[in-house]
């Protein structure tokens, strides 16, 4: 229906409404009454006529989509009648003739009534209009009775063509149990979620609790998972609050959603001092961690941006993405150069001299340096140690090395040149101006390495997923939140630090594949999990600290600074030099016997001199 049509047919009906309660009023008031003889009556009905259809205009209920009205509408329509029967009787005791207060306080009552049962049988004629061509739906529970979870439910009977069917609302609130909102009933407590999904033939779940905690939500998504609904969810508060997205963003439950990490909270003024107008170089620029870092510092306007990595096409993917989204004042220059060309490397730091450095390139793919342990040497250990002394010849501000949980007490050579990575960049912060550190910290989510996007894969496939031993575990974070610590750990150096990040509980890998299997919607008797047995280099468990190294007490909320020793620079030097003439067997021997070596007393006079220059005590 055209506007014209619409606003034609509103303007007949309410003429009619008007016409009607008039003369209804007056008859039913003064039943003997002639109503055509009366002046007053009809000049009285010309005056609600014309103030009607004015301060109906004015309130905009012309414009109005009534399929959707709610109490704004009524309101609206009660401010036009009181303000039509006042006019009307500023009117009468003008003209001087007898007041008709009461067929006008009768009349009042009528005009809410019938101008809002005509605009509320509009919308229940659009309602069973959208019911007679509704598609085929799925039976929803709404978890979360609040105002996020009602407009879920309203959105949902509005448009069937999202296929969900809204049955019953699910919330802890015990006032809201047993009511009806929008026709649903309300039952709770949400422990017995598992109940109420077998009860009302519940497909599908959407919870509905914007503001409820990360670990909160964690536990509340597994427990719809348990029961087999496709489990939805809708944004966080804080995206909500800012604009990013509406409620009506529902979205998939994700795998990072049953971390149940809660978001760290960053020091924002003081590392928007440290990036803003500085040249921040990232390494490893197009890798998932090297990515995301970018992705966070631009946050801090930094002056420059420089994307050093040896992938064109990662490079240029994430350098393409980033001059999209910045504002030109930031520079982007991307870099294609191997960390293991020495003299590449020198040379761009000698160009570009940027004030602070976020290493993250390196080889991680533990079974694959397991097979190639003299490329695993080439680009972890000595790649390391060409960017590392290039920002010490050339007095870079900060660096700070991405390291691993592996480079604990490790069994493989990928994890052995992570520490000894570590121990090079220990060394140099002994006597170097530039503030050296590393980061530590386990799995990330969604990684190209991990084994996220392999379960997705092989689900995608039909199974079998492969997991190397029921026992597994690993610790996990999500990359945006490994990336901000990792910022935020670079702040805190003295120089010389392994900072080890909090990674909450370790996850058996396992229950990560079952979690996934139900997250894409089969049950594990369609996915089968099967056992492949653990590969080469492979640990059962992980850890971060060696228990020498244990330092209990946090210096920011989720880092912790690890008490990790250094090698003499003597010791590192000589191995560094015979490195390159080894065979495999010999590297790997070597590696592995430096990165497990473990503290010797008495303390020696070098890193009781790294310990000073730190700040820390390692007795």
């Amino acid at each position: 229906m055209t506007i014209k049509k619409r606003y034609l047919s509103l303007f007949l009906i309410d003429s009619l409404i008007i016409l009607s309660s008039i003369y209804a009023c007056y008859l039913f008031l003064y039943p003997y009454a002639s109503v055509l003889s009366n002046e007053m009556l009809f000049i009285s009905t010309v005056t609600l006529f014309i103030a009607w259809h004015s301060f109906a205009w004015h309130y905009g209920l012309y414009r109005k989509i009534w399929a959707y009205a709610s109490v704004d509408e009524l309101k609206s329509i009660v401010k036009a009648v009181t303000l039509t029967i006042f006019v009307a009787s500023i009117m009468q005791y003008a003209y001087g003739e007898q007041l008709y207060a009461r067929t006008l306080m009768l009349s009042w009552m009528l005009l809410i009534f019938f101008f809002g049962a005509s605009r509320i049988s509009l919308r229940l004629i659009q309602e069973q209009s959208i019911r007679r061509k509704a598609v085929l739906t799925s039976r929803t529970m709404v978890v979360g009775a609040g105002q996020a979870g009602r407009m879920i439910a309203r959105h949902m009977k509005n448009n069937p063509e999202w296929g969900r069917n809204p049955v019953i609302f699910a919330d802890d609130d015990k006032t809201k149990w047993g009511l009806e909102i929008y026709g649903l009933e309300v039952v709770g407590p949400l422990g017995n979620i598992p109940e109420y999904v077998v009860d009302h033939r519940i497909e599908q779940i959407i919870i509905a609790i914007p503001s409820l905690s990360k670990r909160a939500m964690a536990e509340l998504t597994k427990q719809c998972l348990d029961t087999g609904a496709k489990v939805q969810t809708i944004p966080r508060i804080e995206d909500l609050m800012t604009g990013k997205v509406t409620v009506s963003d529902i979205r998939d439950v994700k795998i990072e959603d049953l971390l149940g990490r809660e978001e760290v909270k960053l020091d924002m003024a003081a590392i928007e001092e440290q990036i803003a107008g500085k040249t921040v170089m990232v390494t490893g620029a197009g890798g998932s961690i090297g990515s995301e870092i970018c992705r966070q510092i631009s946050k801090f306007n930094p002056g420059k941006i420089l994307l050093l990595g040896h992938g064109e096409n990662s490079i240029y993917t994430i350098d393409m993405e980033l001059r999209g989204k910045l504002p030109e004042t930031i520079e982007i220059v991307p870099i294609i150069a191997d960390i293991q060309d020495r003299d590449r490397i020198f040379r761009v730091m000698e160009t570009y001299k940027p004030d602070l450095i976020y290493h993250a390139a390196a080889h991680k793919h533990v079974p694959l340096m397991e097979a190639n342990p003299l490329e695993a040497v080439k680009n972890n250990v000595f790649g390391t140690k060409n960017v590392a002394e290039a920002a010490d010849k050339y007095g870079i501000g900060s660096f700070v090395m991405i390291s691993t949980d592996k480079a604990v007490n490790p069994p493989n050579i990928m994890g052995a040149t992570k520490r000894c990575a570590e121990m090079i960049v220990q060394n140099l912060a002994i006597n170097s101006k530039t503030t050296f550190a590393a980061v530590r910290f386990g799995n990330v989510l969604g990684s190209r390495g991990s084994v996220v996007p392999l379960f997705k894969k092989q689900i995608a496939g039909g199974g079998p997923i492969t997991v190397t031993d029921p026992d597994m575990t690993r610790y996990f974070m999500t990359i945006p939140e490994a990336s901000r610590l990792v910022i935020q750990a670079g702040l805190l150096a003295s120089g010389g630090e392994v900072f080890v990040l909090d990674m909450g509980e370790p996850v058996k890998i396992v229950d990560l594949a079952r979690n996934m299997i139900k997250l894409s919607g089969f049950e594990e008797n369609e996915i089968k999990i099967q056992f492949t047995g653990m590969r080469p280099g492979e640990k059962l468990y992980e850890e971060l600290l060696d228990a020498s190294e244990i330092q209990s007490e946090k210096i920011f909320p989720k880092i912790y600074i690890g008490k990790a020793t250094p090698i003499s620079q003597v010791e590192m030097s000589r191995i560094l030099k015979q490195l390159p003439d080894m065979t495999p067997e010999q590297t790997k021997e070597t590696l592995l016997g430096l990165a497990n070596r473990k503290r010797k007393e008495p303390e020696q006079e070098w890193k009781k001199t790294w310990a000073a220059k730190a700040g820390n005590e390692f007795a």
